[in-house]
């Protein structure tokens, strides 16, 4: 076989598609995010602005995080040396599962190395401590979730987008006796949509399940102590497992699950994902657990961000832009064609200075490829009216049809 000839037909594909993927090299300096310094192709450095960066909140830059993660370097160095299980548990995991526990109102926490990685180890392992678990998974469920309940070898059902009377029709479809979980998402980050927790969670009563829930796009960003919709809405004690990340607006790195200490002890114990992966550095663990203590207490970076974001979708409403808007800080722009929104992003980067990836298929359907904006307390107005200006002046004067667009 030629190896490299199926590797080259598989690049190919999505260079033909337009769909290849380019990493732009960026070093964001500290204390002025969202400013950053784009490397170019041909080694310059220019200031660009930070549009689609998940640290919501600017924490990975905080003072606060950053003073914590240096004194743990200087206290117990780099590395944690192994898995949790072998020489890798330190008082600053320990110290962080206590503060992610306290936040989302649960006996127990378990810190994983992404919350990617948490949603597979536990969806992937929950089938091992109940034999014949049923997962009903929404079909727009994060990958990490798809690929959880895709590996576990039990039975799965996929509902329909928040379509709680088609998840309905598949819990009365099987066996009452059937150990059951219901997984789903309270932000759904590409459109930005709320997963309606309380009529999920009424089903789950009604028919014995157990609730699993992914806050990664809503943890430090919601509710009065910034542990999510679920605490927002007053819910947190109807879900069994919270599924967070340390990653977005907590700044840093990680995933968890919150929930029962037995819940918390199984997956510890049976999930390979846990089980043989190298900890967390303990710098990373301090600097997590100072960002979640400190926005248990601070309500002002929540409510400055929600303003940012609906002062941003006012604007690009205004301009008529065809945005998606169901009331989250997530301010989708839809393009609709993988070249054209590619060349859009070069023309935002290169032209003006603002730093927005295209997402196309497979992480959206194919059709609706957008650009993703992610506004936060320190977009001010300088930058919101940088990123409106050249939105207005590439999208009138720029048929999205034309080839020239397409570069």
């Amino acid at each position: 076989m030629d190896y490299n000839a199926h590797l080259d037909e598989a690049l190919n594909k999505l260079h033909e598609e337009g769909r290849y993927r380019t990493f732009i090299d960026i070093a964001r300096t500290r204390g002025q995010f969202p400013h950053a310094l784009w490397t170019t192709p041909e080694g310059d450095e220019k200031p660009v602005t930070v549009w689609c960066g998940n640290d919501y909140l600017g924490m990975g830059q905080h003072p606060v995080v950053t003073a914590a993660m240096k004194e743990a370097v200087d206290a117990v160095g780099a590395g944690s040396g192994g898995t949790r299980n072998i020489s890798g548990t330190t008082v600053y995991h320990k110290r962080l599962e206590a503060e992610l526990a306290d936040l989302h109102g649960k006996p127990a926490a378990l810190l994983f190395t992404s919350a990617y990685i948490a949603n597979d180890a536990t969806l992937s392992t929950l089938p091992k401590l109940f034999p014949g678990l049923i997962i009903y998974s929404d079909a727009l469920n994060h990958a990490s979730m798809i690929e959880g309940v895709r590996r576990n070898g039990g039975a799965k059902r996929v509902f329909r987008h928040n379509d709680v009377a088609h998840l309905r029709e598949l819990l009365e479809a099987d066996d009452p006796a059937a150990p059951k979980v219901i997984a789903f998402e309270s932000i759904y980050s590409m459109d930005g949509d709320f997963g309606p927790i309380a009529e999920i969670c009424d089903l789950a009563d009604e028919f014995g399940a157990l609730t699993y829930i992914d806050e990664v796009h809503a943890v430090g960003m919601y509710g009065p102590r910034g542990a999510g919709v679920a605490e927002r809405d007053g819910l947190m004690d109807r879900i069994d497992i919270i599924n967070g990340t340390l990653a977005k607006a907590y700044g840093v790195m990680g995933g968890y699950i919150a929930a029962s200490a037995r819940m918390c002890d199984a997956i510890r114990s049976y999930a390979p994902g846990f089980i043989f992966t190298t900890s967390l550095p303990p710098a990373v663990a301090a600097g997590a657990a100072a960002s979640v203590a400190f926005l248990k207490e601070d309500q002002v970076l929540r409510q400055r961000h929600q303003t940012q974001a609906s002062i941003l979708k006012l604007r690009l409403k205004g301009m008529g832009l065809p945005i998606i808007d169901h009331g989250s800080h997530i301010v989708p722009v839809i393009v609709g064609d993988p070249v054209h929104t590619k060349a859009l992003s070069d023309m935002l980067l290169e032209d003006h200075g603002i730093y927005v990836q295209p997402i196309n298929f497979p992480t959206v359907p194919r059709g609706t490829e957008r650009l993703r904006f992610t506004p936060s307390p320190v977009h001010g107005p300088r930058e919101m009216d940088a990123l409106v200006g050249a939105l207005d002046k590439l999208w009138s004067h720029c048929a999205l049809n034309r080839a020239d667009l397409a570069g």
